[in-house]
């Protein structure tokens, strides 16, 4: 999720959206990191060819006193649990990111059109990076940039890249575009709506608003016109679409190979068509066939454009998603976000509502998954786990698909598809027993223990009258 650089890449093969840990491979616990080694090390980069450009002042002005210990875990945290691409899309293209696509183009219209009549780069294809890599803005990150680079400068491997992101980052300040308060991220270092690395803002970033700052955190209109920027540097055609869901001829046994990109005719003359049964249209000047459930699932024609998105972040499944949803939002539709061939599964992934029914019937139940954000993390995998244990669901894997979605709704869990009336569910299926009022004890299920009694929960009932369990810091009152 944050373009040009190849650790990048990495960074976010291994963080948020492309991977995903097991139930069974909690993240590691933080290292201890030492201080004095870490200001030792910081003297030694202030006079460092590479922070050669960096003056002095702010160089201090914005050291961290001590490491973050937190990123060297992330930076080392090698998931066992990888997304199936079904899942992927599923928590990255659903109803709710569409819909927010379709009243973000419209609020930024006029933006969007004056980006396209100077990057020739189409509104939704800006629009589907904006979605996936922030949800319009609505998560930036909030890891200190100075401290998590400057940690990773100094601890553990790819220091020598780190360090050259750390210094592009003080020279930002330096220039004045954002205001320090502003640098926060990703634990890699990107940041901003659309969240570039430094290097890259150096490298790409511009002023669109003009009021003489490259502002990618707080102006919309600079974050977007840099995306646009970006991916025209990356060599996007203007006017062609960035390919199409096809439908396969019967007998085809050709392998996935975007870069193998053939003319339209061969492709029609192979028997091709669009997915629906249409004729293969004549805008797009060659394509590669991409497959990325195999032959049994969807299939697509890929053009260059789709190559850019792919160089945002070494990932086609990331550059479907983007694909997909400026897609959706093109055809301002949030009524069905599947491709029309189904994925080649029977327990297909979910969405970031249902993700949160989820969670909030696993709290509900006593499982201490944390906050109800609708991201499947550690927590909340370890609970299904235990959860599917207590039903005899094997195997026990801790996936959130549409199987388990349906077994805890079944089972009278608080989710929105089949509300219950009562917070505590016994999973199984046997009466609570009361110790003294306010609490609740379920006699066997060791992992779902009296999380009402710990700090930081309580009981609300909503509007509906469903009574839930809630997050003490989650700003409810």
């Amino acid at each position: 999720m944050k373009p040009i650089h190849a650790f990048t890449s990495l960074a976010a093969a291994i963080g948020l959206t492309l991977a995903a840990t097991s139930a069974s491979a909690a993240k590691p616990a933080d290292p201890i990191l030492s201080n004095a080694e870490f200001q030792q090390c910081l003297d030694g980069l202030k006079n460092s060819s590479q922070f050669r450009s960096v003056d002095g002042f702010t160089f201090n002005n914005y050291r961290p006193t001590a490491p973050d210990p937190s990123v060297i875990s992330s930076l080392n945290y090698q998931p066992e649990f990888q997304k199936d691409v079904w899942d992927y899309l599923s928590s990255l293209v659903d109803k709710e990111r569409v819909e927010d696509g379709i009243r973000a183009r419209r609020q930024w219209a006029d933006t969007l059109r004056q980006i396209e009549s100077r990057y020739g780069v189409k509104p939704e294809h800006v629009l589907g990076v904006w979605g996936v890599e922030s949800n319009f803005g609505q998560t930036l990150g909030k890891k200190p940039l100075f401290e998590s680079l400057a940690t990773l400068s100094c601890f553990d491997r790819r220091q020598s890249y780190f360090r050259g992101e750390y210094a592009n980052a003080l020279k930002i300040v330096a220039n004045g575009d954002i205001a320090a308060s502003d640098m926060t991220g990703s634990w890699a270092g990107a940041f901003g709506q659309t969240q570039f690395m430094p290097s890259t803002f150096l490298e790409l970033a511009v002023d669109f608003d003009g009021d003489g700052r490259r502002d990618l955190v707080n102006s919309v209109p600079d974050a977007l016109a840099s995306t646009a920027n970006f991916l025209a540097k990356r060599g996007y055609r203007s006017g062609e679409p960035w390919g199409y869901e096809v439908k396969k001829p019967d007998g085809f046994w050709g392998s996935s190979n975007r870069k193998d990109k053939k003319s339209m005719s061969y492709w029609r003359d192979k028997g091709f068509t669009l997915a629906n049964g249409s004729p293969l249209p004549y805008d797009l000047d060659s394509a590669g066939l991409l497959l990325p459930a195999g032959a049994d699932g969807p299939a697509f024609l890929v053009g260059k454009n789709f190559d850019t998105f792919y160089s945002y972040n070494a990932s086609e499944n990331y550059a479907l998603a983007i694909a997909h949803l400026s897609d959706l939002i093109s055809r301002q539709d949030s009524s069905k976000t599947d491709f029309i061939t189904a994925w080649p599964t029977d327990d297909p992934g979910i969405s970031r509502q249902q993700a949160k029914d989820i969670q909030q019937a696993l709290l509900n139940n006593g499982y201490d998954i944390g906050a109800v954000d609708g991201i499947i993390g550690d927590n909340t995998r370890l609970a299904i786990q235990q959860y599917q244990s207590s039903r005899g669901v094997y195997p026990a894997d801790g996936r959130a698909g549409q199987k388990f979605y349906n077994l805890i709704a079944a089972n009278g869990s608080s989710t929105s598809a089949q509300p219950s009336r009562t917070t505590w569910q016994n999973p199984s299926s046997q009466p609570a027993q009361t110790s003294q009022p306010g609490r609740v004890i379920r006699s066997n299920d060791s992992m779902s223990q009296l999380i009402e009694s710990k700090q930081g929960y309580r009981q609300v009932q909503g509007a509906d009258g469903v009574i839930r369990m809630v997050r003490v810091d989650d700003g409810a009152q």
